[in-house]
């Protein structure tokens, strides 16, 4: 018995990761853009937390990578994506603004199946998508109360999609 709690600890780290996601996109629908922003931040804290107690515990496992990077795309690629398309009106650019929602999450995707197919060798390919996500949603932040940075913002979202698709070697920490 002791086994399957000690198996469960990490997991649960990796589901509260993905609800604070959830609860940020449903903060962002209701136009609750601090909320929003806040649980994406707190997701980043639960994301930083599963692989270490995983290994700790020595029960890192398949399905809790799979799992962690689900939870990452949501929390981190989609969440902030959809905060800054509604916060800063993207809709209104019409196919540029539908283009810069999608990608982020998709390049956030694209970045995290290469990373779970990659040999781990101690240092990252392109950023994560949890620093790209959590960055976006600090801007969106810090900038809630001036809505004129809608291209500063598109363009910060294409750096960052490009960076978690680049080839650019980061040590992790």
């Amino acid at each position: 018995m002791a086994k399957i709690a000690k198996n469960a600890l990490p997991n649960l780290f990796t589901l509260g990761n993905l609800a604070c996601g959830l609860i940020s996109l449903i903060m962002t629908f209701k136009g609750d853009y601090r909320l929003a922003c806040i649980f994406i931040l707190l997701a980043g804290i639960m994301d930083r937390y599963d692989g270490r107690i995983a290994r700790y515990l020595n029960v890192s496992s398949d399905l809790g990578k799979e799992l962690d990077s689900l939870a990452d795309l949501v929390s981190f690629g989609v969440a902030p994506a959809l905060l800054i398309f509604n916060l800063y009106n993207f809709m209104d650019l019409g196919l540029t603004g539908y283009l810069l929602v999608l990608i982020f999450p998709l390049c956030g995707a694209y970045r995290l199946a290469r990373y779970n197919c990659t040999n781990f060798d101690g240092e990252f390919m392109g950023i994560p998508i949890t620093a790209a996500g959590m960055f976006m949603a600090l801007y969106a932040f810090l900038t809630l109360s001036n809505t004129l940075h809608i291209v500063r913002t598109g363009l910060i979202m294409i750096l960052l999609s490009y960076l978690m698709i680049s080839k650019v070697k980061i040590k992790k920490v």
